[in-house]
């Protein structure tokens, strides 16, 4: 079969206006989404577990007494552990344990220093009360983002960590659960939507309140996730998930045509991408594409995918296949060449970079051990992979002696009075015996 992808080529004219539109996206500016967030955070503010209670009827057709019967208890987690195969556990179990030790190389560390008069300056490292875990639910429910939010939140010593995940029409995925179980989880309840995020920002009468909430949603998780944003923290607001691959045209096209399917299944919106400067390798994917395709699962969702939001990119040369990357900023960066490191170093926005022929984003996805939240729709140009240091918060420690309290009181003083803030300059040089 044939399948229609968006070509461009570097050499036209309007190259790079055709690319910024191909990369525009916006996922929450729906006005009609936006009011429906607003309406139910502000009922599930006022009102709390009745309010949880009527939206979760509504939209997920649960019915329940109370929240409290909502919580799924730990015994529960555990038991779905031990109901999954052998294989499945062994499986979380490792890309837990890789995930882990990625992220204790992540963890920040206090720091103090003293100056010649004996003043301290310091930093305290320490990590966040409560973190709020947001979590698909039924059937497009992904356990692998369970390890990847609560692992590092565990590694930076979060106290309590607190997941919520819907149950549509009380359909419980046990992959979920049990990756719960193995990520150290304290409490789950099988609650969703805008509604849980909600409840998770003011906190009910069962559910307490967060001091962070991460992991990724729907439009409207995404949505109120953005609006409670100042009360509580939040990772980010997610958009499709997105690959670029820059292949000098050496990979098997069949590898190539494969990686852009990986990502291209996720969703109608999701966006993959290839550049390379062999025009007709960038036929031979072309044509694995429409070979492979018919095969596939999630067919129809690819289809439309590559259709709407996919491309292939001539370049010149390798040097102007960096530059659309760093244009593009994408989530997923493959450098597929034969010595990627002088690419890797032109690359200067990318969520992750996966280096090589033989290093397939799906294996990020699941358990090389880098976190898979990754920034999207650009923002990688000013944004991170989660990681522990987004479950610490960091303190300034100031701590002057009598000298330094005299040297930065009289500098202090003059800066202050110079802003016109009196009271200012007279705190600040009075301990070191000033007069005015």
């Amino acid at each position: 079969m044939t399948m229609a992808i968006r070509r461009l080529d570097s050499a036209a004219a309007d190259f790079w206006r055709q690319l910024d539109a191909l990369l525009a996206w916006e996922s929450v500016a729906d006005e009609t989404v936006q009011a429906a967030v607003a309406e139910i955070l502000a009922a599930v503010r006022a009102r709390g577990d009745a309010a949880l209670l009527e939206y979760t009827r509504r939209f997920d057709g649960v019915e329940a007494a109370s929240v409290a019967e909502l919580e799924i208890p730990q015994a529960r987690l555990q038991a779905a552990l031990e109901a999954v195969s052998p294989e499945l556990r062994e499986a979380l179990e490792s890309a837990a344990a890789r995930i882990r030790a990625y992220a204790e190389r992540q963890r920040l560390a206090s720091w103090r220093y003293e100056e010649a008069d004996g003043t301290v300056l310091g930093q305290r490292v320490t990590p966040l009360d409560r973190v709020g875990l947001y979590v698909p639910g039924g059937k497009a429910a992904y356990p692998s983002s369970v390890l990847m939010n609560a692992v590092p939140a565990r590694v930076a010593g979060v106290g309590e960590l607190v997941m919520v995940s819907p149950t549509p029409r009380g359909e419980v995925n046990e992959l979920v659960l049990a990756a719960a179980a193995v990520a150290g989880v304290d409490r789950c309840f099988a609650v969703g939507g805008a509604q849980a995020v909600a409840a998770l920002a003011y906190g009910t009468e069962t559910i307490p309140a967060v001091d962070k909430i991460v992991g990724p949603g729907n439009i409207y998780v995404a949505a109120a996730k953005r609006a409670v944003f100042g009360t509580v923290g939040i990772d980010m607001v997610a958009g499709p998930s997105e690959i670029l691959v820059i292949c000098d045209g050496a990979t098997d096209p069949e590898w190539v045509a494969m990686d852009l399917f990986s990502q291209a299944e996720h969703d109608e919106d999701a966006q993959a991408i290839l550049v390379s400067p062999d025009r007709a390798f960038l036929d031979a994917v072309a044509e694995a594409v429409g070979r492979l395709l018919p095969a596939q699962p999630r067919r129809a969702i690819i289809e439309r995918s590559l259709g709407a939001r996919g491309a292939l990119i001539a370049v010149r040369d390798l040097e102007e296949a960096a530059a659309v990357a760093n244009r593009i900023a994408p989530e997923h960066l493959e450098l597929s060449v034969a010595d990627p490191e002088p690419l890797l170093a032109r690359i200067r926005h990318a969520g992750a970079v996966f280096l090589g022929r033989y290093t397939a984003e799906a294996v990020g996805d699941y358990c090389a051990g880098p976190n898979h939240v990754l920034p999207t729709s650009r923002t990688a140009r000013f944004s991170s992979p989660l990681g522990v240091y987004d479950f610490q918060k960091r303190t300034s420690i100031i701590g002057c002696s009598p000298e330094g309290a005299a040297r930065l009181g009289r500098t202090a003083a003059v800066l202050a009075r110079g802003e016109g803030l009196e009271a200012h300059a007279r705190s600040a040089e009075l301990r070191g015996g000033g007069d005015g």
